[in-house]
């Protein structure tokens, strides 16, 4: 598979990454797994459903996905992102230019050789529109395994299966409904036996697909602050992954573009 392939499949889908702030829990009760609002419950199954809370412990749990705030990372190559997860600002450095959006309330401003562009209306909104679908699409890439429980999704038990690398594996279907651009799309999530970790996804543009757009690995999981993250596509990588616990507010407002790996070395 053409690694181009890899950047256009997932670019329209949107499934409702709304920022993420801290949850409050009383002591005495566990901070469990809930699904979001919206998730079809009804429709999902058991199995399913406690295989998802499973991924969600092995990637370090609930509780501290919830808890963490700054994402950075290089998606293949191309671009430059940093996400905050609790108040929906993005930064995106691609080439020359620097998008800094709030993909919560579709709002932000564009930059070109660190010249913001005097747009308004409707032209500035169709090039922040843009912005978002890079970060929906490059973020699900990155973080799809916390997103088994999201709102509009379907999630059902599909049987046992051996990955492509001979690891056997409980296979799950997400289909979606009334979210995003695209729901039509649909997904195999394999997650292994062993680590309850997610180690294989395939693409499928529509639910009457036959054969998968693509067909990845998930490899290469590393602790970043609280969590775990892959970044091995196998065609492709996700590198320069890094979570913070803070950053300063120019990452978000200001065109020049920072430097993390210090702020990295620092925490």
């Amino acid at each position: 598979m053409k690694a181009k392939h890899l950047l256009l499949s997932l670019t329209l889908i949107v499934l409702g990454f709304a920022a993420c702030s801290p949850q409050t829990e009383k002591k005495d009760e566990p901070y469990g797994n809930p699904h979001s609002e919206g998730f079809n419950l009804a429709g999902s199954d058991a199995k399913a459903i406690a295989i998802a809370d499973e991924v969600m412990e092995a990637m370090g749990g609930r509780e501290a996905w919830d808890n963490t705030r700054h994402i950075c990372w290089n998606f293949f190559g191309r671009r430059e992102l940093i996400w905050d997860k609790w108040t929906g600002d993005v930064r995106i450095d691609m080439g020359n230019s620097t998008y800094l959006l709030n993909i919560n309330d579709d709002t932000g401003r564009v930059f070109e050789d660190g010249n913001e562009l005097a747009l308004q209306g409707d032209s500035l909104q169709t090039i922040v529109n843009r912005g978002k679908s890079i970060w929906i699409n490059d973020s699900y890439w990155l973080v799809m395994p916390y997103k088994l429980k999201d709102s509009g999704v379907t999630l059902t038990y599909a049987g046992e299966e051996a990955t492509q690398d001979g690891r056997m594996a409980d296979k799950l279907n997400m289909t979606f409904e009334g979210v995003g651009r695209t729901p039509q799309n649909m997904y195999y999530v394999w997650v292994d036996k062993e680590s309850s970790l997610v180690t294989q996804w395939a693409y499928y543009p529509t639910t009457d697909t036959e054969e998968p757009r693509f067909i990845n690995p998930w490899k290469d999981y590393k602790k970043q602050g609280d969590i775990m993250l892959s970044g091995e596509r196998e065609m492709a990588q996700l590198s320069n992954i890094m979570v913070f616990e803070e950053l300063p507010e120019s990452v978000y407002n200001s065109p020049e573009k920072p430097s993390l790996k210090p702020l990295a070395d620092s925490e």
